[in-house]
């Protein structure tokens, strides 16, 4: 089975859409946007957590509900500030009485701004948003946003309540609840405990795939020590039913133990294992090379990588950790890259060679291979035949993914061409 075939197998398993009664007044709603919400039926009103991506979905979303309960929406509570989790939430405008989020740890870097359309532009390769249902056959950790195929708008509407605590106890219209500080996929991130029901709403720092320990569209180091301390923190309550921001939920104290257990121990090893590389003075290159998931998850269906990757993860906190050099004196100070390519073009005899031994390669299914080989073309890569074969290792490549994110990123770059 190709990556291509993984993902849309992945995608029409896990999105279809659905509402799960978790207890007499929780209720878990998938498959209705991009993300999940969840409805806590209060003693007057009802307590939404996220507003799924778009408007549009939002108005549906207040239809389903309405066949359940005539009480009417007046809380919303954001476990973060990603807009697929707020985009809908102008739906309930009418009724809407306070909006509750945490405050970020820690400031975005100075200067963000004046990088903002690379920003875009490489979020909107990640995500795929231009492209058909063709070619985007999921955002991996849900459907396709609203936004991307026509069904409405990001209709945010800001916090009215933010707290800059560890947690906080809250009983809203005769539902009481623990708000804590869950840093992690976001810095802002919170988690909602309710006790009487055991019921855990633990927002994306558990997605039934491999995470985005790091984004391909460009973000600020995410802390993969406290997002394993913050699962821990979530495994240590003792709730029977755990309702995440994307993908199903999981139902039953023992499932949550394993599936979340092994998600978190999955990303410890992976943190570990890349430190480890670290302190043995391993290059970036021969750290990627090394990690590996434990051989007991990885087969895990809800460790699939179709979302982030493992090898992006260790490059991620490699990264974070020492910065973009790998300690290695050759990469220090390296010749400018036309430089090295006129070398290297000259060793393989002329770039016709090297075009054919790319085109070899990529009969062979060697796609990356072909790709890399094609960069070292420098100036010459500007010729028709050239682009077109780059183009069909892109695309070839693509097919080969599991990640969405991968997929859509080649795709786009293929084009662009």
């Amino acid at each position: 089975m190709t990556g291509e075939e993984k993902l849309r197998k992945f995608t029409e398993e896990q999105y279809k859409k659905q509402v799960t009664k978790v207890k007499h007044r929780i209720y878990h709603f998938l498959g209705w946007g991009h993300s999940n919400a969840t409805a806590i039926i209060g003693e007057t009103s009802v307590i939404l957590v996220d507003m799924l991506d778009s408007d549009e979905r939002a108005k549906r979303l207040r239809a389903e509900l309405a066949t359940i309960t005539d009480k009417p929406v007046r809380t919303i509570i954001y476990t973060h500030s990603h807009p697929d989790h707020r985009g809908g939430a102008g739906a309930f405008r009418d009724t809407v009485e306070e909006i509750i989020a945490f405050k970020a740890r820690t400031e975005p870097l100075d200067g963000y701004g004046r990088i903002a359309a690379a920003l875009n532009q490489r979020g909107e390769f990640q995500f795929g948003y231009e492209l058909t249902d063709e070619e985007n056959i999921s955002q991996g950790i849900g459907p396709r946003e609203g936004k991307a195929v026509g069904d409405g708008v990001y209709d945010f509407m800001p916090p009215t309540t933010v707290y800059d605590v560890d947690t906080t106890t809250r009983t809203i219209d005769g539902v009481t609840m623990e708000l804590t500080a869950a840093p992690g996929e976001t810095d802002d991130q919170l988690f909602v405990w309710l006790e009487e029901d055991k019921v855990m709403i633990s927002g994306d720092n558990y997605y039934g795939c491999w995470p985005n320990l790091y984004a391909i569209r460009g973000t600020q180091y995410r802390d993969i020590a406290q997002w394993i301390k913050t699962l821990e923190k979530i495994l240590s309550y003792p709730a029977e039913a755990l309702l995440p921001g994307h993908t199903a939920p999981l139902i039953g104290r023992d499932q949550i133990l394993e599936v979340v257990g092994n998600f978190k121990n999955a990303i410890a090893s992976v943190f570990d294992q890349t430190l480890d590389c670290l302190g043995r003075g391993l290059t970036l290159a021969e750290t990627v090379e090394s990690v590996r998931l434990p051989e007991e998850l990885r087969d895990k269906e809800y460790l699939g990588e179709y979302y982030g990757t493992v090898e992006w993860s260790v490059k991620g906190i490699y990264n974070g950790y020492v910065g973009w050099f790998d300690g290695d004196a050759a990469h220090l100070m390296p010749c400018p890259r036309r430089e090295f390519s006129a070398a290297v073009l000259e060793l393989a005899g002329g770039p016709d060679k090297l075009l054919a031994k790319a085109l070899s390669c990529l009969e062979k299914g060697e796609s990356q291979l072909a790709l890399e080989l094609l960069e070292l073309l420098g100036g010459e890569a500007q010729s028709g035949k050239i682009k077109e074969v780059k183009r069909r290792a892109l695309l070839a490549r693509a097919a080969q993914m599991t990640s969405a994110n991968a997929r859509h990123y080649y795709i786009c770059s293929a084009k662009e061409i």
